[in-house]
């Protein structure tokens, strides 16, 4: 096994598979999305070369920049989220009373594909006969928003059950992570007098800092690259209050049938997504990380 794994002929011929298929479905995808910003294209028929006419629009465009916004909003405050979801793990692992039970409940959003989960909220959102402003005027509020119509409040709004879908995915990535602390220190901690706040901000989170760092770059570039959910409910209005960069791409590929400025955005979006990696990781590094 030894003398096969020390084989450079083996090595290549056991990972060229993924290889290959990481090269026709990712980098050659990215290869020609950058070729097709350089052209005037509906989509059909001849190709125009324009050349980097559509990569300069798009740094004027402000419609672009303001879907950016939102985009990157949207990614601080799912960042902001995952000290909620840390909570919660922090409350399921410290042994209460239906943690299990209470588990399977925060996944429940995962099992639902997002038009699913969509039309749900859009009937909680209904301004008329929705859940919440019902609830609202059992608490004599009179005016109630009209939640994904107003512009102050559609990107806001939406934001609520982005946050809600993925509640179990990072519940439980943090909950393994937490079950993964040795018990032994925490007991010698619980020997010296430490008090369950001291074990959790003392011991546990400083072990699963590595795993809070990770979480808070896929919370973020995630959140740039997120259309489904807020085209199915809003299509990025209204006015383009709720628009983001994956929403204002599709429109201009799908709709307007510029495929060749749709593909300069797709670019930009991969760009940025690269960038906020690297500064996502830059601003999360350390050298004290516990290995266990």
């Amino acid at each position: 096994m030894r003398n096969v794994m020390s084989n450079k002929y083996i090595i290549t011929l056991y990972t060229l598979p993924a290889l290959l298929l990481l090269l026709v479905l990712v980098y050659v995808p990215i290869a020609l999305s950058g070729y097709y910003g350089l052209m005037d294209w509906t989509g059909i028929g001849q190709m125009q070369f324009i050349g980097l006419e559509n990569y300069i629009n798009l740094m004027k465009d402000e419609k672009f920049w303001a879907s950016a916004g939102h985009s990157f909003l949207l990614g601080l405050f799912s960042a902001v989220s995952l000290l909620f979801y840390l909570a919660v793990s922090l409350v399921l692992v410290s042994k209460i009373k239906g943690s299990d039970l209470f588990r399977k409940i925060y996944l429940i959003p995962m099992l639902l594909s997002s038009v699913a989960i969509a039309q749900l909220w859009l009937k909680i959102f209904d301004p008329s006969n929705g859940m919440l402003n019902k609830l609202l005027e059992t608490f004599g509020v009179e005016n109630t928003p009209v939640w994904l119509a107003d512009p102050s409040t559609a990107l806001y709004a939406i934001f609520v059950p982005i946050v809600w879908q993925y509640a179990g995915f990072y519940i439980l990535i943090y909950y393994a992570a937490l079950k993964n602390v040795p018990e032994e220190i925490i007991e010698a901690a619980k020997i010296d007098g430490a008090t369950p706040l001291q074990i959790a901000f003392k011991i546990k989170l400083p072990m699963i800092s590595a795993v809070f760092k990770v979480t808070i770059m896929l919370a973020v570039v995630g959140s740039l690259k997120y259309f489904d959910l807020i085209y199915v409910m809003t299509g990025g209005g209204p006015n383009g209050a709720s628009e983001v960069m994956a929403s204002y791409m599709y429109k201009e590929a799908f709709e307007l049938n510029n495929f060749g400025y749709a593909s300069a955005i797709g670019f930009g979006l991969l760009v940025i997504c690269l960038g906020m990696t690297w500064l996502t990781s830059r601003l999360t590094k350390s050298n004290d990380d516990v290995q266990y």
